[in-house]
């Protein structure tokens, strides 16, 4: 069974696309990959920084209460 790609409704063999054709869905293929880890990143720092924002709003609180407050 041949590999095939969809566009606008259409399918099309990849076995069959020009050279030119194939080197063009290998670079979109790339960059597809490539968004979805920017994605991917963009959420892990994102997580990061409302961690450390926690960690920073904890840290200053129990300095003034002199205790640690830690929530549950």
């Amino acid at each position: 069974m041949s590999q095939k790609i969809q566009l606008e409704d259409k399918e099309y063999e990849i076995e069959y696309l020009s050279d030119q054709a194939k080197a063009t869905l290998t670079l979109l293929r790339f960059a597809t990959i490539r968004l979805q880890d920017t994605i991917n990143m963009k959420a892990l720092l994102q997580r990061a920084k409302n961690s450390y924002a926690e960690s920073l709003k904890q840290e200053v609180l129990s300095s003034k209460a002199g205790f640690l407050i830690k929530e549950d």
